[in-house]
């Protein structure tokens, strides 16, 4: 990460899947950076005097010089444009395409039922709730099918878009980083494709160094508040 003087920042805190996509693109491009830490408690992210001023009030928040920008798949995809656009298909319009189409699966099919059975299995707990098992056994049944057209895709193919990794694949690892310490992570291992693709996004040099930003305590005791 940057010192403090450096131009780009980021506001957030990096235990986030949100801001740990953000932080990604940004070590993959080798773009210098400063996260400015927030407190969950004091409910920063909704604070205008800490965040630059947003429509919806959400962190990852990114400045790059007079550019403010927010939403952490935009923010990803602003910063491999401008500093690695090989990860958003170079300059193959077929590339880019597969690359876009597989973001959309990645956001609309993949994140809403992942997200789910971290939320129950492993952030639920850690605030003192208890699990919704039905709602873990109806995402697990969505994830499940989509974990399989994954591994129809990746036996054609190494990536999601193609013989290369991309923003695509990417924008799966910080929920994935979690995902894969629930028991569900079964699921993952039962398909060679998925596996593999899973442990060679997990050996990224960039994604090693946001993982260690991201504790699978979320940072959180029992007795804290999300």
């Amino acid at each position: 990460m940057a010192a403090a003087n450096k131009a780009v920042k980021v506001y957030g805190w990096a235990v986030s899947p949100y801001v740990a996509r953000a932080l990604l693109a940004l070590e993959e491009a080798g773009v210098e950076y400063e996260l400015v830490p927030m407190s969950r408690d004091a409910g920063d992210q909704k604070i205008g005097g800490h965040v630059p001023e947003t429509r919806f009030g959400q962190v990852p928040v990114l400045e790059d010089g007079d550019l403010t920008l927010f939403e952490s798949r935009a923010i990803a995809r602003h910063v491999l444009r401008k500093h690695k656009p090989e990860l958003l298909g170079g300059g193959s319009l077929e590339q880019s395409a597969m690359v876009d189409v597989w973001l959309e699966v990645e956001a609309h099919q993949h994140h809403p039922a992942a997200g789910a059975i971290v939320m129950q299995c492993l952030i639920t707990p850690l605030i003192g709730g208890e699990r919704d098992q039905a709602v873990v056994d109806e995402n697990a049944g969505k994830l499940r099918a989509v974990f399989e057209i994954y591994e129809a895709r990746l036996s054609r193919s190494r990536y999601l878009a193609g013989d290369f990794v991309s923003a695509a694949d990417l924008s799966h690892f910080p929920l994935m980083r979690y995902f894969m310490a629930t028991e569900y992570a079964a699921m993952v291992e039962a398909l060679p494709h998925v596996r593999a693709w899973w442990e060679d996004l997990a050996a990224r040099p960039a994604a090693r160094k946001v993982a260690e930003l991201m504790p699978l305590d979320f940072g959180l005791s029992k007795k804290d508040e999300q």
